[in-house]
């Protein structure tokens, strides 16, 4: 009997699809159009049913055009539109979903001339292949890796267009929990939306419980008899591996649940993908599972009548996507109810104003923003919630400090009942002072708005926290879940080697006998000082770059005072920018200088820009861009100051986002931080154990333990036992002669986890 995918996880897969109410199709049956692999019979029925007034030449045309836009080098986009649509013409019935076709085939080729694939199976509704399934057996590492890049090399066929262009969701898995340890996701359940180059693979982590009794139908049979026969596995149908696999608790069973019960892929396709022009191009993105979770969250505080508080989601999580997606969602959450909303996202500084203005445009919606109190005061008084001519949905970003003086943005009189107002706070932990002017003349605008707040690291300390300005956490996704999830990455803390410390410890006594009593912060900034720190940083930064094999990454400088930042540039010749110096390898890097007072706001844009473009390699900050600062190649941060609370966690994530295949970001501490993370941290814990109790034990800190370092250490001395690691011909010989392909990925990954730790390794 076959031992395989389509046994263990494709066939049980079919019939938990068919018991969520799926209808089986055989292909030896069925009738499709191999241009778009619509089902035209299935199709035809659908459409007539959910718009009875269509006569059939009217369904005719309607193939064609959809026939029509699938040839659009769009994504999918214009099909999109039309697929979601709930005035005029509908595709599908959103009001009453049940109202749809929903059908299940394997093997369905995907076809153009002499290119084809065959996922395993594929999703009808209303017989439009939306959803394909791809799984693979469990424990075959290689395999998994193998079709990952077969699914990318056919997205990026042109003659696949068609068929990327109508898939709405592609899961993949080889019916394994997730394993948290590998750089790449090797074993699981995941789900992406389609792409025209590379899918991103997201986990799904399940935060509600389904009543499988009420949502699952009887098992059927008859229905399994001919699921096996026309599979041409009838033989497997008793076996105790086959039984097991049909538990609705299998990992491809549970996001085939999560993901395709009815009600949720309703939720999915018409509120959870987002096309964004990104500067490479035009992306389609799929909400990640804690985004999805938010707003079913907001939706249950709304519905209990609670208009405040607050999405704690950590740094790198997509809070901006996230308001997005709930100005879609909401607006027809109000509109049922016959109410308009009008958005509002709120920032409290103005190079924030203008990055949500780009990540909310780049999603397709009309952004407001409001420059000066009278403008603020003109839209609260305009009734529309509407202001373009196009229809699309709109937000306005506003910088809290517009609501300046203390002005009643609305009269009484003015208030309207068939509006209501919603305010995204972003980064609700910074300059929202319940004691100032600004929060207090907004909570005043509009006493009936409905305020969430935005956070990663919500202020948690005695004299003022953010649950006492912005209410209860609606929603909870924490670092550690971020860093499992791959959306963010774990830290590794660097102490600064012996004979450095020597040395500077040195120049500071050399610099205080040459200035006797001066300010520390003169001190600091001696060049005798500022000289061998900037050594240690630039050739730590040369020999990182060499150990990860990748030139491409950058650093950031984090200084105590903004007079101990400029010697540091000072320290180095220049060349282009701020060249550093001295020697061959060091002197092609360039540097630059990020402060409040140096150059205009221009200027530090073009160098942000610069960096994140990898034309700049090390930045030198004081305060900037510790927060709201987002460089995926951004991997080494050197800081050289103690800094306090939630900003700490700030500033340290921004080294955490995911680049190429690095499984860490890397803080070199010159400031000793260990206290005050540590005391931060257990803060944010006792804080997480009052709201998640038993929870708690699913969390784990942001930074590689020293722990979980040292035993590391012992694998790596272990697997390295009976190798010449003094020659590396030899050690290249003696690897070479490994037979077992289970022990080279061993070596593998020990020398990969040797070269994430090198740094801790010599300490």
């Amino acid at each position: 009997m076959a031992f395989n995918e389509n046994t263990r996880v494709k066939i049980p897969a079919i019939l938990h699809l068919c018991r969520l109410g799926y209808k089986y199709v055989s292909l030896s049956k069925a009738k499709w159009n191999i241009d778009t692999n619509i089902f035209t019979d299935i199709f035809e029925e659908s459409i007539q049913r959910i718009n009875p007034e269509m006569e059939q030449s009217d369904i005719q045309r309607l193939l064609e055009d959809v026939s029509l836009v699938l040839d659009n080098e769009d994504l999918g986009e214009a099909f999109y539109n039309m697929l979601i649509a709930t005035s005029g013409t509908r595709l599908i019935d959103f009001k009453d979903f049940n109202n749809n076709s929903f059908h299940v085939v394997t093997e369905l080729t995907y076809k153009n001339g002499d290119d084809e694939f065959r996922p395993d199976i594929t999703l009808l509704i209303n017989g439009m292949p939306l959803a394909f399934i791809e799984v693979k057996k469990p424990n075959n590492q290689e395999g998994v890796l193998q079709e990952r890049d077969r699914i990318n090399v056919r997205f990026k066929n042109k003659k696949f267009r068609k068929f990327i262009n109508i898939s709405q969701v592609l899961v993949f898995s080889n019916n394994m929990e997730y394993d948290i340890e590998s750089i790449e996701p090797i074993q699981g359940a995941f789900y992406a939306s389609t792409s025209y180059a590379s899918a991103n693979f997201n986990c799904f982590r399940e935060e509600e419980k389904f009543d499988l009794a009420t949502l699952l139908k009887a098992e059927d049979d008859d229905l399994e008899n001919l699921v096996l026969k026309d599979n041409n596995l009838s033989a497997i149908k008793h076996s105790p591996e086959f039984i097991t696999n049909k538990e609705p608790n299998s990992p491809t069973n549970r996001i085939l649940t999560s993901l395709f019960s009815k009600d949720r892929f309703a939720m999915i396709l018409k509120y959870a993908i987002a096309y964004v022009n990104e500067e490479r191009g035009l992306e389609k993105h799929i909400m990640r599972y804690p985004q999805l979770f938010a707003t079913k969250a907001i939706e249950r505080k709304l519905d209990e009548g609670i208009k405040k508080g607050i999405i704690w989601h950590t740094q790198g999580s997509g809070k901006t996507a996230l308001a997005y997606y709930n100005v879609k969602y909401l607006t027809d959450y109000f509109q049922q109810k016959g109410i308009v909303p009008k958005f509002y996202f709120i920032v409290d500084r103005i190079d924030l104003m203008n990055q949500a203005k780009r990540e909310f445009t780049s999603r397709g919606l009309i952004v407001h923003t409001v420059n000066s109190k009278d403008e603020l005061l003109r839209n609260f008084r305009t009734r529309q919630a509407i202001h373009n001519l196009s229809g699309k949905r709109e937000i306005t970003v506003v910088n809290i400090q517009k609501f300046k003086d203390d002005t009643d943005v609305l009269k009484a009189n003015d208030y309207d009942i068939s509006s209501q107002r919603i305010y995204f706070l972003d980064e609700v932990h910074r300059s929202y002072n319940p004691t100032g002017s600004f929060l207090a003349n907004l909570f005043n605008s509009d006493r009936n708005a409905i305020i969430i707040g935005l956070t990663g690291t919500p202020l948690i300390g005695n004299d003022r926290t953010s649950r006492q300005t912005f209410g209860d956490y609606i929603h909870k996704y924490y670092y550690n879940a971020s860093i499992a999830d791959g959306y963010t990455l774990k830290l590794i803390r660097e102490d600064i080697e012996t004979t450095y410390k020597f040395q500077l410890k040195e120049a500071l006594k050399e610099v205080e006998i040459l200035k006797g009593d001066a300010d520390k912060r003169i001190i600091y900034a001696h060049a005798k000082f500022a000289e061998p720190m900037l050594d240690y940083i630039v050739q730590d930064f040369i020999k990182s770059r060499i150990r990860f094999g990748d030139h491409s990454v950058g650093a950031m400088v984090v200084q105590k005072t903004v007079e101990e930042v400029q010697p540091y540039m000072m320290a180095a010749e220049p060349a282009v920018e701020y060249g550093m110096y001295k020697d061959d390898q060091s002197k092609n890097l360039v540097a630059s200088l990020i402060l409040h007072n140096i150059g205009s706001k221009d200027d530090r844009k073009d160098e942000v820009d610069d960096f994140k473009d990898g034309k700049i390699d090390i930045l030198f900050v004081y305060n900037m861009l510790l927060t709201g600062f987002d460089a995926k190649r951004l991997k080494k941060l050197y800081i050289g100051r103690v800094i306090k609370n939630h900003n700490l966690l700030q500033t340290l994530t921004r080294v955490n986002r995911p680049y190429k295949k690095f499984r860490y970001g890397y803080v070199v501490d010159f400031a000793d931080i260990t206290k005050e993370f540590d005391d931060t941290n257990k803060a944010y814990f006792d804080e997480l154990q009052a709201e998640l109790g038993d929870e708690m034990q699913n969390y784990s800190n942001l930074f590689k333990s020293k722990e979980e370092i040292e035993e590391e250490i012992k694998n790596i001395k272990e697997k390295f036992l009976h190798y010449d690691l003094k020659n590396a011909e030899v050690f290249s010989q003696q690897i070479s002669q490994i037979e077992d392909r289970k022990q080279v990925l061993e070596i593998k990954k020990a020398l990969e986890i040797s070269k994430n730790i090198y740094n801790l390794i010599r300490l």
